[in-house]
């Protein structure tokens, strides 16, 4: 994975460099989250998730601006509301994160989703929509892994490292579900231009 690596760090950079021109506000907190790495998008939706006591997935304009203040996202007032606003489509002063989030991804083909999802499937080995360590048994191999080849880890901490690299840098639970699989993948997917360099990259990457 460590192209994965390499991209990620390509993005992060790109990100800060454009954030210092950019004037759109749902552009600007993208690149926020995207100059956090790969995973920064989905960060953002487990901030959310956090603050969304009554579990409803919507989130009102109080709510709105604690989760980004928490997850340490600076954006003035006004900007905030101009946000809030383009995603509060009925009006009625709340906003549905899934959307959110969803809009927030950097936008990707459809030959893109496709191949993150194939990725996705054949990690998930068991077919139940969540991979887990289990999963992982049979597709990734952890004895070329260096830290086990070198007797300081165990082949599941080396499964649970390559796990977190997909979840979420505040809430680990070990499990990758396709969003957060293709939020993560968005985010590579912004540092690379064309569509076959994606694919290429993804099917060397998982062996499709």
């Amino acid at each position: 994975m460590a192209g994965t690596a390499r991209h990620d760090r390509e993005m992060t950079l790109q990100a800060k460099k454009n954030l210092v021109t950019c004037t759109d506000p749902i552009e600007k907190l993208r690149l926020q989250c995207l100059a956090r790495g790969s995973a920064g998008i989905k960060g953002l939706g487990r901030a959310f998730r956090i603050i969304d006591d009554d579990n409803s997935r919507s989130l009102d304009f109080k709510e709105f601006i604690k989760g980004l203040n928490d997850y340490g996202v600076m954006i003035d007032k006004s900007e905030a509301q101009n946000i809030f606003s383009v995603f509060d489509k009925d009006g009625n002063g709340s906003i549905d994160f899934d959307e959110f989030l969803i809009t927030l991804r950097p936008p990707m083909s459809n030959a893109r989703k496709e191949i993150i999802m194939q990725a996705f499937r054949k990690l998930d080995k068991t077919g139940d929509g969540i991979v887990t360590v289990e999963d992982l048994r049979g597709v990734y191999n952890a004895k070329n892994h260096p830290k086990y080849q070198n007797g300081e880890w165990t082949e599941d901490q080396v499964f649970r490292t390559f796990l977190d690299n997909f979840d979420s840098p505040y809430d680990k639970d070990g499990q990758i579900t396709p969003e957060e699989f293709t939020n993560y993948y968005a985010g590579v997917s912004a540092s690379i231009d064309t569509d076959v360099y994606f694919i290429t990259m993804m099917k060397n990457a998982w062996k499709l």
